[in-house]
């Protein structure tokens, strides 16, 4: 039996497989955004994290031009020189600043907040809500520091071929709580918790 690739080979893959992908569908930013169940911000909004894309990834951009015409708060994640990410205050339209690594960031002067519903980018997801990112932890570390201060729901958003069977996880692995794509909602959070009900053997036909 061949051994499981690890995140490294796995990101390469998922890349290649991301690009196909993103070539075949250049109208998936606006399939997801009219897919988009209002219903997550009205429950996890009114402050939403987005991101501005970059590569291949999928782009949030009209997907928050809805959300903000529906009374969101938009911000976007800034690399802070110390490592950390955080979210800062952002309107369609504003000047970004152009940073390390091809990134589009708001200044430094930008207000921080603390998102609700945080909208990421990524290379591949499984029915668990495991995240593969690009290595860094940053949306690891910050949506944990969210998470432990209040709510915070996490929204991937992908295209179809970026859920896989199954992601390596490690014990700071923050999951997903839902995936948006082109064809639909993949409502994680309740895979998760179907899967701990069947182990405790609360599942169909249990005694």
């Amino acid at each position: 039996m061949s051994q499981a690739p690890d995140k490294t080979q796995l990101r390469h893959r998922m890349r290649t497989l991301r690009a196909e992908a993103a070539a075949r569908d250049p109208d998936a930013a606006e399939k997801l955004s009219d897919l988009f169940p209002m219903k997550l911000l009205e429950r996890y909004g009114p402050v939403v994290a987005g991101y501005i894309a970059i590569n291949e990834e999928i782009d949030p951009a009209p997907l928050m031009q809805r959300l903000s015409r529906a009374g969101a708060e938009l911000c976007l994640p800034r690399i802070e020189d110390d490592g950390r990410m955080t979210w800062r205050l952002w309107s369609i339209g504003e000047p970004l600043e152009r940073r390390p690594f091809g990134l589009s960031e708001p200044g430094v002067d930008a207000p921080e907040v603390s998102p609700t519903l945080i909208l990421t980018p990524l290379l591949a997801f499984d029915a668990m809500g495991n995240r593969l990112g690009y290595g860094k932890g940053h949306y690891d570390r910050a949506i944990s520091s969210l998470r432990s201060a209040g709510r915070a729901f996490a929204c991937a958003l992908a295209y179809p071929a970026q859920q896989i069977d199954s992601v390596p996880s490690e014990p700071h692995d923050q999951p997903l709580d839902w995936a948006l794509t082109p064809i639909g909602s993949v409502p994680l959070f309740m895979m998760r918790n179907m899967k701990a009900l069947n182990s405790n053997g609360a599942g169909p036909g249990a005694a």
